[in-house]
């Protein structure tokens, strides 16, 4: 099935799926009263506030409950929204706008994506959050978003890459299979 302005109907399911969490993500701290979570800081992996979150209401609990498996939600590192620390840190939240971003600009306009291209946009992340890892340097929240909007655009183009090609395989082996059938086959 093919909709008109839209590259691909996987392109446009995933951008439905990473703005949707995006936009979750940012509304959860609004779903809580106001100064209910002010440190979360933990480890990834690992639950270490299912007492902070346990009164909460279904969707923000999932939010921070997802959250705190995923990210080390170091509060420092993290943005407040509603007196409220955010369920994720700063560099995820890039990654998860970068990805909305890169994934709705590819559902409407296909472009030509060069794979180590795109791979340059990871360095930035790996260099900020690698010298971070490895130093006494502390990197800045903008920063830590800014990586991460750049690292996730660079990752939806990567996806959105692998999607167009195995379409192009598809569509080529739907055509190779109609040339080669046998012509009482072939619908006309």
């Amino acid at each position: 099935m093919r909709l008109k302005g839209i590259t691909s109907i996987v392109v446009l399911s995933v951008f439905i799926i990473t703005l949707l969490w995006t936009v979750l993500v940012i509304l959860a701290p609004f779903l809580v009263p106001s100064g209910t979570l002010t440190d979360l800081s933990g480890y990834v992996g690992s639950h270490e506030n299912d007492e902070k979150i346990a009164d909460l209401a279904p969707l923000p609990k999932a939010m921070y409950w997802v959250g705190d498996g995923q990210c080390h939600q170091i509060a420092s590192r993290s943005y407040f929204l509603n007196g409220n620390q955010m369920p994720f840190c700063a560099r995820d939240l890039g990654l998860f706008l970068g990805l909305a971003a890169g994934f709705g600009v590819l559902t409407f306009y296909r472009h030509k994506v060069y794979p180590f291209i795109a791979l340059a946009g990871f360095i930035p992340l790996g260099i900020d959050g690698g010298v971070q890892l490895l130093t006494d340097y502390e990197s800045t929240n903008v920063l830590r978003l800014t990586t991460g909007i750049i690292a996730g655009i660079a990752a939806s183009l990567l996806l959105v890459h692998f999607v167009f090609v195995l379409q192009e395989d598809r569509e080529e082996s739907s055509a190779l299979r109609e040339r080669k059938a046998p012509p009482s086959n072939r619908q006309g």
